[in-house]
């Protein structure tokens, strides 16, 4: 697959680095020929310099033979533009990075079509999209939905006295029958396990689970999940992605944000209704205590500083706060939030990237999606056409060892399929699965 990749910062050089683990010819552009170096010299990628909406660029680039063009560059108006000239000169498919909102304006839809755009994206909103989930599935470390709700990924870690600790996967229905979910990975440590029926679930063990969204609560009473009523807020930093989540979350809950910078808390305030902004440092926790921290149910710490977002997080359990969210830009920090206590920490890059990531895959994906600290990906295929699929039952499949069918939604009904389960067409098929198991994955859905 040919994949040209305008803009080499955070977003372009995390999906570079995807990509080219999966043997894509990658063509990655930028003005900034520090940035390409460095790029050039850590990736098995071509580098480009120069500005990727010029038609003279993006023809020598070969922009006429690419199968992708991924416009991400940190300027909306450069990524727009890219994405239109690329499609005109023939790229099969092109996605553009944007911030404002009123691109996702179900009006602007046919404008944005018009132009052969084929996809928006922004960080940002995703962000802000995934923090609105974990807020209301406060006792999940994660929280995923397939198809609008019909399936629900959460992930889970096994305290001490939790009901499931060393119990056997097969014997989990001793405890509620009707539950109806599957484990579908273990993470321990920094090992990735596929779980079979023997496979018996340990303390610390960080474990995901498909079960349907009604089914949540069944699965919260089974780990002893304490159950907390969101009502109170804080967050910390006044950055875009802050009031992107503030804007989603200020007509649900009692919402506190604290901003350093006196200018931009006077944004703040202008653009937030429903938000009380206080101006104070982000290290002042006796100004904190002061503005509530010890009587808030949840904390999101979303300033520019990754480490001041962690230790106020762990500062924020300490004073009694239930639910914590720290934004992080160095994505290798995303693997160790289960073990430094935060209860969540999100990366932009690695959520846009999932969101981007299913335009490469093989076959019929539908979304894609990364869990943190896990080797591995869950993928959604939808199955277009009748072939072996459809005509064997799950057993008879030669799935591949290291991957697992976790669920299926076929139309409005959502089903947790065991070894005699069948699939049909246009069912939508949720597939965990290791590296080497894609390529077979791939073959299997085509």
């Amino acid at each position: 697959m040919r994949i040209i990749i305008a803009g080499a910062g955070d977003v372009g050089f995390h999906l570079a680095e995807l990509l080219a683990t999966e043997n894509q010819d990658i063509t990655l552009i930028d003005n900034d020929q520090e940035v390409l170096e460095y790029a050039g010299s850590h990736l098995d990628v071509l580098t480009m310099q120069g500005d990727a909406a010029s038609i003279g660029i993006l023809h020598k680039a070969r922009v006429g033979e690419s199968d992708l063009v991924l416009a991400v560059t940190t300027s909306e108006k450069t990524n727009l533009m890219t994405a239109i000239l690329a499609k005109k000169l023939g790229a099969q498919k092109v996605i553009a990075r944007v911030n404002s909102e009123d691109y996702y304006c179900e009006e602007n839809n046919g404008t944005i079509c018009s132009l052969g755009i084929d996809h928006l994206i922004s960080p940002r909103q995703l962000a802000a999209n995934e923090i609105e989930r974990l807020i209301k599935q406060c006792s999940f470390t994660d929280v995923f939905e397939f198809e609008e709700g019909k399936l629900s990924l959460v992930g889970v870690t096994i305290e001490n006295n939790t009901p499931l600790e060393n119990i056997r996967l097969m014997d989990i229905d001793k405890f509620e029958s009707e539950v109806d979910l599957r484990p579908i990975c273990i993470l321990r440590g920094h090992k990735t396990i596929i779980p079979r029926g023997d496979t018996v679930i340990r303390r610390h063990d960080h474990v995901y689970f498909i079960t349907r969204p009604d089914r949540t609560k069944d699965l919260e009473e089974i780990i002893g999940a304490q159950k907390i009523d969101v009502k109170r807020i804080m967050i910390l930093g006044g950055s875009d992605l802050a009031m992107a989540t503030a804007r989603r979350l200020q007509d649900k809950y009692r919402l506190t944000l604290v901003e350093k910078n006196k200018n931009r808390c006077k944004k703040l305030s202008a653009k937030l209704q429903n938000t009380l902004v206080i101006h104070g440092d982000y290290t002042n926790f006796d100004l904190l205590e002061e503005e509530g921290l010890n009587n808030m149910d949840a904390f999101i710490a979303l300033t520019e500083n990754s480490e001041t977002n962690i230790i106020s997080c762990l500062t924020a359990e300490n004073h009694g706060v239930f639910k914590t969210i720290a934004q992080v830009e160095n994505k290798e920090y995303v693997h160790i939030s289960q073990n430094i206590g935060v209860d969540t920490l999100i990366n932009k890059k690695l959520i846009a990237a999932n969101n981007i990531f299913r335009f490469v895959r093989k076959g019929r994906v539908e979304a894609i999606t990364s869990l943190h600290g896990v080797e591995a990906e869950v993928i959604e295929y939808a199955i277009t056409k009748n072939n072996q699929l459809t005509r064997k039952p799950l057993k008879d499949l030669h799935f591949p060892d290291t991957a697992l069918v976790g669920g299926v939604i076929r139309g409005e009904q959502s089903m947790i399929p065991d070894g005699s389960f069948q699939m049909e067409l246009n069912d939508k098929v949720i597939v965990f699965a290791l590296p080497e198991a894609i390529p077979r994955l791939e073959t299997l859905f085509r």
